[in-house]
């Protein structure tokens, strides 16, 4: 399955144990923005890895997206290339 995820971490060290752990299952598109290919066990892994990662009561948030085939053909990119690789990374 594809996934988008999008993440909001108050902390510095949260937001790099999130991105690393979403850098070894998926491509960064964005700051804050990964698209993943994943089966289902992987998900429940990977859920479980993230919320181990954040802290709700600091108001940190991440969100999971299923692309389907129809909305992955209709995705559609606007504007210059991705982010430096490690620009986000503190």
């Amino acid at each position: 399955m594809r996934l988008a995820i999008a993440y909001d971490i108050s902390d510095d060290t949260n937001r790099r144990r999130v991105y690393r752990t979403l850098q070894r299952y998926g491509a960064w598109r964005q700051y804050s923005v990964f698209e993943l290919e994943i089966d289902k066990t992987q998900r429940v892994e990977l859920e479980d890895e993230l919320e181990s990662h954040i802290e709700p009561s600091d108001g940190d948030r991440i969100r999971i997206y299923r692309l389907c085939s129809a909305c992955q053909d209709a995705t559609t990119d606007i504007g210059d290339e991705p982010p430096d690789e490690q620009s986000n990374v503190i």
